[in-house]
């Protein structure tokens, strides 16, 4: 088994882009995932779940995510220095379990405003043979991009059955749920989440063309071929990404009443539409930015995040509305422009004392992506310390995201490893890492010598 990382082809990044999943497999021999079963069952049977520390209590899990097959894949969508999110899970079902509600994962109990960009992923991974009567995990494809299912005859759900090493590439936002297990088996799935951690500045997968190509009737139900390649270019890294495809063949107005529609497949192909077409969608988007209603200001969002530098103007008024879902929705497309933002990084930082939780965790989010440590880090390190426990880890993965250039923050962050929250822990751990100096590595080993966690202790044998 080579040990380099295996990219996504064009066509796998295409399908990924459109559907939001793909199905891949790992080669690991059955003596290896019959030994990991094992041990998940007896973990299970004589502990209960173990949660965030299933990589700890059994320690095959680490080797699956090792994979170059699984390397390859998350590397290819968020770029080869992704970060591990400290939310771990094997979901266990018994026979009997009965099935889940169509859902997408909060994070780990709060709430964001969801990157159709890919920001973040997911993998369910199965070790075991895993069919229909087991309750495998079923998908909806397309649906990342929708807040809401569509809830009609376009949903056409799928569900990953496949021997022992499969394993699904989700976009984080896909809509999913678990299956029934009517089977007289145990089923075990493993989800580990993943988080990108620097914009991209050129491909990382297997590249070969260069412009986006439509899918020819092979896309899910609701063709968005703006939105597809307007990703496309943004994993590219392409100068010129955001804003420079084809102009829409429908009116600025017939979109801008698309976006403030009750369908949401239409109302976000529209918004992405809008961003192409020049001044007149981003003066459409701007005042759709302002509307009382979350998901037409939220569409409004996405829709200047990739209008490119000329809807800087529109995103720099809505930072300081009057309405909190306007100051949010504008904040997100200011990280999500990253550097073309940072001249308004001042603005950002005001919002930082926002009374509105939702605007300063949009707002710390989106300093960690402008890619200005000067005005970024020293904002970003009093927000540790912020009353909503959202903030104090978005915080702490931006600071992370400055590497060396936030190493002012190495004793803000190992205060904050004192945190009630295991996330906002788990986070500045993570930042520590990447700082990576001497000093960062050194105290951030020292804790984790005192945390340290010994797999092979268990109530019959704590010796």
């Amino acid at each position: 088994m080579t040990s380099d990382p295996i990219l996504l082809t064009d066509e796998q990044m295409r399908h990924f882009i459109a559907h939001g999943y793909l199905i891949l497999n790992t080669d690991f021999p059955d003596s290896f995932h019959n030994a990991m079963n094992a041990r998940i069952e007896a973990v299970m049977e004589q502990e209960g779940n173990p949660g965030n520390n299933i990589l700890p209590r059994v320690p095959e899990v680490q080797e699956v995510f090792r994979h170059p097959v699984i390397r390859g894949a998350v590397g290819s969508v968020l770029g080869p220095d992704y970060l591990t999110q400290p939310h771990r899970h094997c979901h266990f079902t018994s026979p009997g379990r009965k099935v889940q509600s169509w859902h997408k994962d909060s994070y780990w109990g709060y709430a964001r405003v969801r990157n159709h960009r890919q920001w973040w992923a997911m993998i369910f991974y199965y070790p075991q043979t895993v069919d229909t009567e087991m309750g495998p995990s079923g998908i909806i494809p397309g649906t990342q991009y929708y807040d809401k299912r569509p809830g009609d005859e376009t949903e056409q759900p799928l569900f990953l059955e496949g021997r022992a090493g499969t394993f699904a590439l989700i976009h984080y936002d896909l809509w999913h749920r678990g299956g029934a297990n009517i089977s007289n088996r145990n089923r075990a799935m493993l989800k580990f989440q993943f988080t990108r951690m620097t914009r991209p500045t050129e491909p990382t997968w297997d590249n070969r063309t260069s412009e986006w190509q439509g899918l020819n009737g092979d896309g899910p139900p609701h063709t968005h071929d703006t939105l597809w390649r307007d990703h496309w270019n943004w994993l590219s890294g392409r100068p010129g990404a955001n804003g420079n495809g084809p102009a829409s063949d429908r009116k600025p107005t017939e979109l801008a009443d698309l976006v403030a529609g009750d369908y949401e497949p239409d109302g976000v192909g529209a918004a992405y539409e809008l961003a192409h077409c020049g001044r007149d969608g981003i003066r459409h988007l701007r005042e759709l930015l302002a509307s009382k209603a979350t998901a037409v200001s939220r569409r409004a969002g996405y829709g200047l995040s990739t209008a490119g530098p000329e809807a800087l103007a529109a995103i720099h008024e809505g930072i300081g509305h009057e309405s909190a879902l306007a100051r949010r929705h504008a904040l997100f497309a200011a990280g999500e422009q990253g550097a073309a933002a940072a001249d308004i990084a001042p603005n950002i930082a005001v919002r930082m004392q926002d009374e509105d939780r939702w605007v300063r965790r949009t707002a710390v989010e989106a300093l960690g992506m402008l890619e200005d440590a000067h005005a970024s880090v020293p904002v970003l390190i009093p927000a540790l310390q912020d009353d909503d426990d959202q903030v104090r880890y978005s915080a702490a993965l931006s600071l992370g995201r400055y590497r060396a250039d936030a190493a002012e923050a190495i004793d803000p962050l190992m205060a904050t490893l004192r945190d009630e929250n295991r996330y906002v822990r788990g986070f500045a751990v993570e930042a520590l890492k990447q700082i990576g100096t001497r000093e960062a590595l050194a105290k951030v080993c020292d804790y984790l010598l005192e945390n340290r966690w010994c797999y092979s202790t268990t109530p019959d044998s704590l010796f």
